[in-house]
């Protein structure tokens, strides 16, 4: 029979009664109440036995805490990162990547990345040697290569970095001109910059080293800068003409030297050529100086004959008989010549074609004539 049946005697067996009393769950506000005197009787309070209670809960709240406390001294660096360890606020040492243990409250860990490059800008108006006003945009990379420097060498060390790059920025526009800073000087000035920069930084170890600098923007105040951008094409254009002038000089010049060297060449040739020729002159003429004194008439005629053969053989020759009747008889001895020059190959053994008979009474003497004066002029 269940213990809440009815007919059960007007008795309900409830498991919670014991004694005929409602006992019920417990009473929150009792728990409590024991767990006070459990705790006081740490302190001398209670009697024997709930003091060898408390001590054990005592004991495993320190354990408890004393696991909670190891466990939360684990800790992990990262590759790119170094740790820096302050133990009681004190630098103690550094660690590298991977997991690593510190007791808590005792040390403090800080990780600094190593490997990142970080970037900062300087901005402003800045005036110039040449008293004129100019807006400068400058970008600084950097990288931190000292943990323990990049943090207690200076109270803030990205923004001593920033201070320091617009000073040495200030500081190198002030001893520039502007159409330097503007045009052609860009680079000057980006590296007097990071020099200067480098001198500024040095004495504080800051723990950060220079990457690159890069100059970013130079611009005139926008009131002026129409007449500015003018003044830069102006000289952007002059630029390209000197490039210009300088690429046709470099073509021009080497082709007029060689025509010099060629003209000298040619000069220096026919100075030789004379040279010579004129010592052939005296050399012949001293050999034939012995044979005219030997011969005198015989060495004249044979000289007569030379010349006018070489004269003779340089140009056209035409024989003209008008000494009987009306009649001409014309013989063109240069192209007769160059026939029989052309002929001789093939037929050396014809005779030389003479004109057609003419048609008036020519004597047989003056056949003859014609004839020996066409062979004396072939001979020559």
């Amino acid at each position: 029979m269940a213990w809440n049946e009815p007919g059960n005697n007007g008795k309900n067996n409830d498991p919670w009664k014991q004694g005929g009393r409602d006992q019920g769950p417990p009473d929150l506000d009792e728990v409590f109440r024991n767990f006070g005197k459990k705790f006081g009787g740490i302190f001398g309070g209670g009697n024997k036995s709930s003091g060898n209670g408390a001590s054990a809960a005592f004991i495993l709240i320190l354990v408890i805490a004393a696991v909670v406390w190891g466990i939360s001294g684990f800790y992990t660096i990262k590759d790119a990162e170094r740790g820096v360890i302050l133990r009681f606020g004190q630098y103690h040492t550094e660690v590298g990547a991977g997991i690593h243990w510190k007791p808590t409250f005792i040390d403090t860990v800080t990780p600094v990345n190593v490997q990142e490059v970080k970037s900062l800008r300087s901005d402003g108006f800045m005036l110039t040697q040449d008293q004129n006003l100019v807006r400068v945009t400058f970008e600084v990379q950097y990288r931190i290569y000292n943990a323990r420097d990049y943090l207690f060498s200076v109270v803030d060390a990205d923004r001593s970095l920033g201070e320091a790059t617009d000073a040495a920025l200030r500081f190198v526009i002030g001893h520039s001109i502007m159409d330097d800073v503007l045009t052609r000087g860009r680079e000057v000035v980006r590296q007097n910059t990071r020099q200067e920069l480098e001198t500024v930084i040095e004495p504080y170890n800051m723990g950060l080293t220079l990457v690159d600098v890069n100059f970013r923007d130079a611009r005139p105040p926008e009131e002026v800068r129409d007449a500015f951008d003018d003044a830069i094409k102006a000289q952007e254009d002059q630029e390209r003409f000197v490039q210009e002038a300088q690429a046709y000089a470099r073509e021009i010049e080497p082709r007029a030297r060689g025509q010099v060297n060629r003209v000298m060449q040619e000069a220096e040739a026919y100075k030789q050529q004379i040279v010579l020729k004129a010592q052939g002159e005296v050399a012949r003429f001293e050999q034939l100086l012995p044979e005219y004194l030997a011969a005198p008439k015989v060495t004249r005629d044979r000289l007569y004959l030379e010349t006018m053969e070489s004269v003779y053989s340089n140009t056209s020759k035409v024989v003209v008989d008008v000494k009987n009747g009306n009649n001409i008889m014309y013989l063109p001895l240069d192209k007769l010549m160059n026939q029989s020059g052309s002929n001789s190959g093939s037929s050396s053994a014809n005779p030389m074609p003479l004109p057609a008979r003419s048609t008036d009474n020519t004597t047989p003497r003056q056949q003859d004539t014609l004839r020996s004066s066409t062979t004396r002029s072939g001979r020559g």
